[in-house]
């Protein structure tokens, strides 16, 4: 079977005048304007990588070990591909501690606009609580950083692997894109933190039915995670026809992340906990993660239909719900500590998938 592939979405390059009017909105403070010959300067080599497409300007041969050893790859790539491997050594090894992330979901913190911490926030750390008492190892990720922090950001996924799964790459090579100015990626980093944890406890709140925005984006970025290339170098990096050529020779999709156990906390005060529930349960089943039971995959309403400006003392005096989330954290502890020692009963394991997809 042979495929072709498909053009005709992308309008082009931008005009000059264009590209220096979005270049130059970074330096819309006055202060800079003592320097306005040396952003000119800067201004002229960003169009020059712009144009030229200088997506990773560093690299090196790939070496031995990858489908074509002499393909340049990004260096920076290489670095986090180096990470990765080094964390799963540690993740496999049954000597190191056990280690938990617990991702904080909200956008929110007191250092952006709202000057308010969330009630994620507050859930989140109960069930790092119990997980420290555990004598487990947090790892606390608060995805609210994108919001407050300088020039850190999650970019979005492309969805390579609708073109063809051998063509996203594990860890994701769509990013940093230095000739689109797309760098800072935090998944560089979060993708390690993934790949060391034993067990994830995700606290999110609802959102117009939904995860949270920053939640969100991880999520569609952990795709290569779930059937992903470890191998850039096999598809040349973004060659879409040899990478449908290779899926349609046959590909495994291999699961990256499975048998790290997890547990849920979704929140809301009006609609949509259940379904947002169901998705990330869904979404990580899939991936290979093993649920810590009933008791871990939480939805609850804080103050049904309150005013916002109480929520917060709402969440104080909702002692029931507060306990809840430390059950999801000591249901995670439990059957991570069953995974670990190979005494977790998995009967369907091995029962043939007739969809290797």
């Amino acid at each position: 079977m042979t495929t072709k592939v498909r053009k005709g979405q992308w309008p082009g390059n931008l005009e000059r005048l264009e590209f220096s009017r979005r270049f130059r909105n970074a330096f819309v403070d006055p202060a800079f304007r003592s320097e306005d010959v040396a952003i000119g300067k800067l201004e002229t080599i960003a169009w020059d990588a712009y144009l030229d497409g200088r997506k990773a300007p560093i690299t090196q041969k790939a070496g031995p070990g990858y489908a074509d050893p002499k393909y340049e790859l990004s260096v920076e790539w290489l670095e986090t591909r180096e990470r990765l491997e080094q964390a799963q050594k540690a993740w496999a090894d049954p000597k190191t501690k056990t280690r938990a992330l617990v991702v904080c979901g909200s956008p929110r913190n007191d250092g952006t606009c709202p000057g308010e911490i969330s009630k994620t926030f507050r859930l989140a750390g109960l069930a790092s609580e119990v997980l420290a008492e555990e004598k487990i190892e947090v790892d606390f990720l608060d995805l609210s950083l994108l919001t407050s922090d300088y020039g850190r950001h999650i970019h979005p996924c492309k969805a390579c692997v609708s073109t063809a799964m051998p063509l996203c790459h594990w860890p994701c090579s769509c990013y940093p894109n230095h000739a689109l100015n797309q760098v800072n990626d935090w998944m560089s980093e979060i993708y390690e933190r993934w790949v060391a944890a034993h067990a994830i406890v995700i606290v999110t709140p609802t959102h117009w039915y939904s995860t949270s925005s920053p939640l969100k984006l991880m999520i569609d970025r952990l795709v290569c995670a779930d059937g992903g290339n470890p191998d850039p170098t096999s598809t040349h990096g973004k060659d879409p026809a040899k990478a449908k050529a290779i899926e349609l020779a046959g590909w495994s999709y291999p699961k990256h992340l499975e048998r790290r156990a997890y547990g849920l906390m979704v929140h809301g005060d009006v609609a949509g906990i259940e379904g947002a529930r169901r998705a990330l349960s869904d979404w990580l089943d899939w991936m290979g993660l093993v649920d810590a039971g009933d008791q871990a995959r939480l939805d609850r309403y804080i103050g049904y239909y309150e005013p916002y400006a109480t929520s917060h003392d709402t969440l104080d005096g909702d002692v029931a719900v507060q306990e809840e989330t430390r059950n999801v954290a000591r249901a995670v502890a439990r059957v991570t500590r069953a995974l670990r020692a190979g005494e977790l009963a998995a009967e369907t394991a091995d029962l043939p998938r007739p969809r290797t997809k």
